[in-house]
């Protein structure tokens, strides 16, 4: 374990997909150190941003997908989706579309269940919803 590792707190959560450098995708280095600290249970990501750092671009999103999907995989108990909307960082371009974004979820959580994990159960978990 490196000293980041270490020193990441328990609540630390990688938006847009932890920004995995494209092409490598999961087989970038920084692929293995986020996934480490999921299965750890130190750290949650969002699958949101797919247009991030793709550069394979709509409607598919190929590349970035790939990477959402591992993380569905590897650690289901540690993923929440987002949508980046009003998406910021894009402003002097075209806006992605959010139907688009949305649905890339049936690929990248294929079973119904881990969907109504990542969109409900995992999200009241991370955000304590529903304690007082």
């Amino acid at each position: 374990m490196t000293i980041l590792e270490d020193r990441v707190p328990s609540a630390i959560v990688f938006d847009h997909l932890a920004h995995i450098p494209q092409p490598d995708g999961v087989n970038h280095p920084l692929f293995a150190r986020v996934r480490a600290l999921l299965e750890k249970g130190r750290a949650w990501v969002k699958l949101s941003g797919a247009y991030a750092d793709t550069k394979v671009g709509p409607p598919t999103y190929a590349d970035s997908s790939a990477v959402a999907r591992a993380y569905a995989k590897a650690a289901p108990e540690r993923c929440v989706w987002g949508s980046d909307w009003p998406h910021p960082t894009e402003q002097q371009k075209e806006l992605p579309d959010d139907a688009v974004l949305f649905d890339l979820l049936a690929d990248w959580a294929p079973d119904e269940k881990l969907r109504h994990r990542i969109l409900v159960e995992n999200p009241a978990k991370l955000y304590d919803f529903g304690r007082s």
